[in-house]
């Protein structure tokens, strides 16, 4: 009894939505409970279709729609009724005076803005008439006034209403609930629509970000830091559309590394593989199969690969599944994979087995400081300019090979996606010594020689920035490497182009930096 004497009983509600999931139910439910419906234009149709009695907005205003339908609800007695303060005895009288009866449940969901604009068939006037105009002032007029107005635009809540006004009517603590996600909502779709304006600015001096949570994550780098992933409004990540076959959940981590090795891999020729760990490539190889891509790119660094992601760019065989299972990975990311590859992974229950599609290059990318945040473009290895070997410039007296300016495509392709400092050396189209993260650039070298071993006579080597000083050139020549590739633009370039001449040593300048925070 108590309880009940909380809850607002729901007499009138008005129900207009784009997306007509379960709207049927709720509406025969509410008027199972004695509640009149409200509604307008295409709702109200499809309500009558299915035997539920709806009052036309139009009956209640006196106001028939204008404007091809851009003016329907936008009336006083349809804002009156959301917006009156029934604990105010003026709005009471007012509303009584008009004639007009209070709407305690608003049902409203919106024109569908982002999935238009996605389309790109989509013409400016198509996108310009799903800017919803009515729909978002009555689903903030009744989260405005959520102390005696319910509103839904989650099909997911329809239930759970419907539930409460057989109960008696909806309690405070969910109308909050309800009118906090209505507010969001808007918000959301307001900022889609800015976006959709600012297409063309690519740093827009308002920039607006709306996430929606999409999974809470066990926890974040580590157990003690809470953790969830988020979609932003309207974008569609490769992760959202994966599919993950088996396996514990993903974590926080499996996901920034997978993030890391996908977007490397798709960056090398097919067949490759990458193997990741920390978001640095420990291994990644291309090679007449994949089978051989992943041998190769493991035997980089065995020690570091284990527990870390692998990642494809073909799909995934038989061959090279069992090569997988015989080492202990987190996750195994690739476009694809056979069926007696599915099988053979089965066999490792725990392993995180995806497929997806191919991170876009370009966009965004943001990094949080206390009070806001670091925006530029997101780098890439483009298919022009300094990426490219043809665009290169050969600096040294020694002139490359066509294999050593294959190796140092290679090379270069892995140190644009590795930590700065990085140097790495390559044999062939394969890594052998990953440098990555290191306070120093010669620091670098030294980490990458030690991992390659004696496999640095004859490799190449690739630097994400330029070499400073000639240190690092003449420890990679010491080791053995014959060629090198690297922006330039040091005071000091001559001093290390002298280095490269003394000891033999190809250099080439790309004049274009790949660093990585």
């Amino acid at each position: 009894m108590g309880a009940n004497m909380t809850r607002q009983p729901v007499r009138q509600a008005l129900i207009s939505v784009f997306d007509k999931t379960g709207v049927v139910d709720l509406a025969t439910r509410l008027v199972a409970g004695g509640v009149v419906i409200i509604s307008s234009g295409g709702t109200a149709q499809h309500l009558r279709s299915h035997g539920v009695s709806v009052v036309d907005v139009a009956d209640l205003t006196g106001a028939k729609e204008m404007l091809g339908g851009r003016v329907k609800t936008l009336h006083p007695t349809i804002h009156g009724a959301i917006l009156a303060d029934r604990s105010l005895a003026s709005h009471v009288d007012e509303l009584s005076d008009r004639g007009i009866s209070p709407i305690d449940l608003v049902v409203v969901n919106l024109y569908p803005f982002e999935a238009t604009v996605a389309d790109p068939n989509a013409t400016v006037s198509e996108i310009i008439e799903k800017i919803d105009i009515g729909g978002p002032t009555m689903i903030r007029a009744a989260a405005k006034n959520h102390a005696h107005v319910a509103v839904a635009t989650d099909p997911d809540d329809y239930p759970g209403i419907a539930a409460a006004v057989e109960q008696g009517g909806t309690l405070p603590e969910e109308r909050q609930v309800l009118a906090r996600k209505a507010f969001a909502h808007t918000a959301g779709y307001d900022a889609a629509i800015v976006r959709w304006f600012d297409r063309d600015d690519s740093l827009p001096g308002l920039l607006p970000l709306t996430l929606e949570r999409v999974e809470s994550l066990r926890y974040g780098e580590n157990p003690h830091q809470p953790a969830a992933i988020y979609t932003e409004r309207g974008a569609q990540g490769w992760w959202r559309e994966a599919t993950i076959h088996q396996g514990k959940a993903m974590s926080f981590n499996n996901y920034a590394d997978t993030e890391a090795a996908w977007r490397l891999v798709g960056d090398l020729s097919r067949p490759g593989v990458v193997v990741m760990k920390h978001m640095n490539a420990c291994g990644a190889a291309e090679g007449a199969t994949l089978s051989e891509a992943f041998g190769t790119a493991w035997e980089c660094d065995p020690k570091s690969g284990f527990g870390g992601i692998v990642a494809l760019n073909e799909e995934l065989d038989e061959d090279t599944a069992r090569r997988i299972i015989a080492n202990f990975v987190e996750v195994v990311i690739a476009p694809g994979l056979t069926e007696a590859a599915a099988n053979l992974l089965a066999s490792k229950k725990n392993l995180r087995v995806v497929t997806a599609r191919f991170p876009e290059m370009g966009g965004l990318d943001m990094r949080r400081v206390e009070g806001g945040m670091l925006v530029q473009y997101r780098d890439s290895l483009a298919t022009a300019g300094g990426d490219v070997p043809a665009e290169w410039r050969v600096v040294s007296e020694r002139t490359p090979t066509d294999e050593d300016m294959a190796a140092l495509r290679f090379a270069w392709t892995v140190a644009g996606h590795t930590k700065s400092n990085a140097i790495v050396i390559a044999n062939g189209r394969a890594a052998v010594g990953v440098g990555a993260g290191d306070q120093s650039r010669v620091g670098a070298a030294e980490r990458a020689i030690v991992k390659a071993g004696d496999r640095t006579v004859g490799a190449v080597a690739a630097s994400d920035a330029f070499l400073p000083f000639r240190d690092t050139l003449d420890i990679l020549a010491y080791a053995g490497v014959r060629a090198v590739v690297e922006p330039g633009g040091s005071k000091r370039d001559d001093e290390v182009i002298a280095a490269a001449d003394e000891s033999g040593v190809s250099l080439v300048f790309t004049n274009k930096r790949h660093f990585r925070h």
